[in-house]
């Protein structure tokens, strides 16, 4: 007599809340990009006291909050510690905490930090003690999987450290290389598939950026990327005044850095007339 059938209930996954709006308490919200002086430690470090590193990073976060941007992302772009985490001492982490602690309180406004996906462990470590709302982070999924389906080693690390720290409440947002040729792990794969990757790999949100500074996302870029993944989708280069209201037809944010750059420096001083300008497109754009 063969055994009774037994139904078997499918998994039920259960839905992740829109990050953006859980973070920032709006959709179509603007996070501005605060790229600080070398810190402490680090291997550009230039010798100036780590007071008016901070106090570069405050004023940059004061102007973009009297501008009227939703959040904000703390970036060291001047040597970019995270990049290679076996040169990137406690000093130098303990000094990113400072500064991100300082622009959280200053600024009163959510506030991530930008690491490359090696350094995530850090990064993970950096946030919660600044109470930072999110880390941006370069390849977190694809870095590591090389089309194999495994993670390991030191993203395996970043993955333990997320529970370990419990840090569900440092959302992840992970960058799409919408033109990501040049990446040799994933020159083979599609933008749709890097999409999903970063939604298989538990990241909340997911950046439409570029390959590297100059990289802008083009309309049909962005939405490959919103198509690829149900995660809320967030633009992260190449964004203007003539073209913000249109990405937000797609994008549940936009991040304002290339519109202010000037002379090929990021860290020059936020031009309170640019983002002033950028920010009356936004509003024509929310209605």
């Amino acid at each position: 007599m063969s055994e009774p059938s037994v139904a078997r209930a499918k998994p039920v996954f259960r839905t992740k809340p829109n990050a953006v709006e859980a973070i920032f308490g709006r959709r179509k919200a603007v996070i501005g990009v605060i790229h600080s002086l070398p810190l402490p430690g680090s291997p550009d470090y230039d010798g100036r006291d780590m007071e008016d590193v901070v106090a570069f990073a405050v004023t940059e976060a004061e102007r973009y909050r009297d501008g009227g941007v939703d959040g904000l992302i703390v970036e060291n772009h001047g040597d970019i510690p995270f990049a290679k985490p076996d040169r990137l001492g406690p000093e130098t982490a303990a000094c990113m905490a400072v500064m991100t602690d300082a622009v959280r309180r200053a600024s009163a406004l959510p506030v991530g930090v930008n690491v490359l996906a090696n350094g995530a462990v850090q990064a993970l470590a950096v946030a919660k003690a600044a109470g930072a709302a999110f880390i941006r982070v370069n390849q977190w999924s694809n870095a590591y999987v090389a089309n194999e389906g495994l993670i390991d080693g030191p993203a395996g690390d970043a993955a333990r450290y997320r529970s370990w720290l419990h840090a569900r409440t440092v959302r992840i947002f992970a960058d799409v290389h919408v033109k990501h040729g040049a990446h040799a792990i994933t020159a083979d794969r599609t933008i749709g598939e890097l999409a999903r990757d970063n939604e298989f790999f538990d990241a909340d949100v997911a950046i439409a950026t570029g390959q590297r500074t100059g990289d802008p996302t083009t309309m049909e870029e962005l939405r490959t990327v919103a198509a690829g993944t149900s995660l809320p989708v967030v633009v992260g280069s190449g964004v203007a005044p003539d073209n913000v209201g249109d990405m937000l037809t797609v994008a549940d944010a936009v991040i304002v850095a290339s519109w202010l750059k000037r002379d090929g420096v990021w860290w020059n001083p936020v031009d309170p007339d640019r983002l002033r300008l950028f920010m009356q497109r936004v509003e024509r754009a929310r209605g």
